[in-house]
This record gives structure tokens, sequence and C-alpha cells, in this order.
């Protein structure tokens, strides 16, 4: 199986191409390694490949690089999980946001189409259900409310695959991911960044009162979804919830670092931020039930494994 991963360098990336090699897959990344966080880390992701698979330094937004690979590789299968990041970030920046996300996905579905590449899985994300009254969310609801031009954005790339599916007949998958945590996690999100300040004993920025929710997922939990929709052979286009079905508050999730840690934080009190949901809850039955999807890790085994993944790597920088 020949595969390109875009975004392969990254937190998610990364996770999947390691999965895919171990399968044998012949594996291609592209990816631009910006500097929405450094690098630097992203290098490091690609570095523990070992060189076993090929690794393209590019945008997807640069069609003529995107559509020579395409012709070259012959690629059996897209895992696209390249794209602008945050809900926050994608107020300020949202023409940015449109252009990578929207633009960048139909590229590698247009690449796809004339290539002859036979499947689609597309990286979506919670955030597309934005202020849903009912919960859990499940892949039915109707989606009326986001609240933030990233989420726009993945809704659109949700739409080109069903295009690209009945136009064309690519299988697509998309993934509505949930809070995905776990070893090499992007330092910007909640439990990276909050490990990272209690143990240094700097002030932890909590948003509202503290009762905003999320279902945070364990990063082995949604690789093994991911390696399931790569092998789905149901309908031809599916959308799926990859979700650790279950919520924790931010000031329970604060508690647990804390725990992991042996410290105390030190909490600084923030209003809401624009773009911010009360809650995310995943309805996972359908990929149980498709995909055969279980999520293992709850959050009172996953918090401890990160820490010490995080502790791991401190050790490492300060040798």
């Amino acid at each position: 199986m020949k595969v390109l991963v875009t975004g392969g360098a990254g937190f998610i990336g990364s996770h999947t191409v390691e999965r895919l090699l171990a399968r044998g897959a012949e594996v291609t990344v592209l990816d631009e390694f910006n500097d929405y966080y450094d690098p630097a880390v992203k290098r490091a992701n690609v570095e523990a490949f070992g060189g076993a698979a090929e690794v393209v330094e590019g945008d997807i937004r640069d069609r003529g690089l995107v559509d020579r690979l395409f012709a070259e590789r012959k690629f059996d299968t897209v895992v696209h999980l390249a794209a602008r990041a945050g809900v926050r970030p994608s107020i300020q920046e949202p023409e940015l946001y449109l252009s990578v996300n929207i633009n960048g996905t139909f590229h590698l579905l247009e690449a796809a189409r004339k290539a002859g590449t036979e499947r689609f899985v597309f990286a979506s994300s919670s955030s597309v259900y934005g202020i849903n009254q009912k919960v859990p969310f499940a892949e039915t609801d109707l989606i009326v409310n986001t609240i933030s031009p990233y989420a726009m954005t993945k809704m659109a790339g949700e739409q080109l695959c069903s295009n690209y599916t009945n136009l064309y007949g690519i299988r697509t998958v998309c993934l509505r991911f949930f809070t995905v945590y776990g070893p090499r996690q992007r330092p910007d999100l909640a439990i990276s960044k909050f490990t990272k300040l209690i143990d240094e004993g700097k002030p932890v920025p909590r948003y509202g009162d503290g009762s905003t929710a999320r279902d945070y997922t364990y990063i082995d939990d949604i690789v093994g979804g991911i390696m399931a929709s790569v092998d789905y052979g149901g309908a031809p286009f599916e959308i799926f919830n990859l979700g650790g079905s279950q919520t924790t508050k931010l000031s329970e999730l604060i508690v647990a670092v804390e725990r992991a840690l042996g410290k105390e934080a030190v909490i600084e009190n923030l209003p809401l931020q624009p773009g911010d949901v009360p809650l995310t809850y995943a309805d996972v039955s359908k990929a149980k039930a498709l995909l055969g999807y279980a999520p293992h890790t709850p959050v009172s085994d996953g918090i401890p494994k990160f820490v010490a993944w995080y502790r791991e790597m401190k050790e490492k920088l300060q040798r």
C-alpha cells in the first residue's frame, strides 16, 4: 500500500506514520514544517522514522507540487491530517485558515481524482458541532451553530470529500476528532500547556469558571480509528466521531495534571474566549459498529502516561 500522510510530521500525523510503517506500508509524508509551533519539534518527530518514510517539505496549497507527488508516487490512500489548527487563532487569521484548510484540501482531492487514488481519509474536528444543544454529539445531528472559522473550514472539507465521492467515486472517510492528547501533543494544547506551566510553577490560565468540559481522547485510540478507516470497506462516504466518549471539566483536568505531577497549580482566572464551546461529548456508537472503534484509555490513565512522557523528554533535554 502506498500512502500519503499530509501533516505527517505533526502530533497525530507522526503517530499515524509509525503505525502505517509497522504495517508495511510505503509512506510519503508531506509537511510544511511551518512555525505555528517550533518546527524543531516536528523535525524530531520525523527523525524517529529512521528514514523509513519519505519526507517531502512543502505546502498543500502548492498545486504543482501536489500534482507531481500524486502523478509520480501513485498513492493508493491519502490520510489528510495537515491543517491550520486551533479555534482562537482562526478568529485572528481567518483568511489563512480558509486558504490552507479549504484550498489545500481541494488541491489534494483534485490530485487524487486525476491520479486515480482510491481512498481519502480526512481529519475533521468536533468543532463542527459548535454550540450543539444535544449531547452526546452524533454524526446525524444538524449542524447550524459553528462559532469559529476553523470549524467552518472543517465543515467545508467534509463537503468537498462528499462531492468527490459522489462525482468521481473516491472513497472518503471524514473523522471528527475530539480533543486529542498524548505524547508529542502540540505545546499550545491544554494538557501539554498545563503540564509545563504547573511543573514550572507558572500561572495556569483557566477560562471561565472551570465548568467547560471536553471529550479528551488519547492518541493511541485516535490512531486506531484512523487505521480502521484506512481499511474500511463499507459505504463510499462516511463521517465518524472519534472520541473518548466521556467528558472532563476544565477544573477536573487541572486537578488530574496536578496529581500526576505531584505539584499544585497556580490558577489565573480569565474570561471565556470567543469561539470556545461549553461542551464536547462524542457519541461513538457508529464508529464502534462500523469500524470496531473502541477507546481504551480514560483520562485517569492517559494523563499520567502523558506526564511520564513529558518528564522523559525534559530529562533528555537537560542531559
